[in-house]
């Protein structure tokens, strides 16, 4: 399929998600052209990576040698740096928020909070922190009225991204921590996991969001609850 197409990648999403449908998520994530095929030993990895490339070959669709990287322990996938210990965010999206400019139209703002929620499980109360920059594009205005609270609001949120902390690999047979809190404008939890050899606690994901109209009639003690029935909802499994 030709690119430029409108529905191109979603039809090729399709065709993927078809032809990897037995193995994806067991250790396969295919996201249009970009594959990434992960396992638990070199063993099984060379197998599951034959089995990949024998997959697009009975279909017809080929890979090109200069594109790929085979065997590796770190790498770079879909904006996230993922090695051994955890998952981190590419340092080069990390330089392209700590030097965004500050927006000047609706647009641009847009473009930032578009970027940067991408990133939001990354960072503690992100619904918080970017709260009233969002509040900026209620009503869907023409134009961008920035103020100091703005700016203030600008500022920490690009400071957030230079503190955010390594997300381990959750381990499904240990136990979970998870914390909870609520501001009064939007509720937040982070996941965690005690580590064996170390005995410390490390996050494995955060969550937040503002509060509704309803919600913010509730209570600090219903505040609080809420924040944990949305964090488990949020988790489950």
């Amino acid at each position: 399929m030709p690119y430029g197409v409108t529905n191109a990648p979603a039809v090729f999403q399709s065709l993927v998600n078809e032809l990897f449908r037995d193995i994806l998520n067991q250790f396969v994530i295919a996201y249009i052209v970009d594959i990434l095929i992960y396992s638990a030993t070199l063993e099984d990895h060379v197998r599951h990576v034959r089995i990949v490339l024998t997959c697009l070959l009975q279909n017809n669709l080929y890979v090109k040698l200069e594109k790929c990287e085979f065997h590796r322990t770190t790498l770079t996938f879909l904006g996230y740096v993922l090695f051994p210990a955890g998952v981190e965010m590419d340092q080069s999206k990390v330089w392209a928020v700590t030097n965004w400019p500050v927006p000047t139209t609706v647009k641009e703002l847009q473009r930032f909070l578009a970027f940067a929620n991408f990133y939001r499980r990354f960072i503690w109360d992100y619904s918080t922190i970017a709260g009233h920059l969002i509040s900026l594009l209620n009503g869907k205005p023409k134009r961008l009225h920035w103020s100091e609270p703005a700016q203030k609001a600008f500022s920490k949120l690009k400071n957030s991204f230079t503190t955010m902390p390594i997300l381990r690999q959750p381990d499904p047979e240990a136990s979970f921590i998870v914390e909870v809190d609520a501001s009064g404008c939007g509720i937040g939890a982070v996941l965690s996991q005690r580590q064996p050899d170390s005995g410390k606690v490390h996050p494995c994901a955060y969550f937040s969001r503002k509060l509704t109209t309803a919600e913010n009639n509730y209570d600090v003690g219903n505040e609080e609850l809420l924040s944990i029935k949305a964090a488990l909802e949020e988790w489950h499994h």
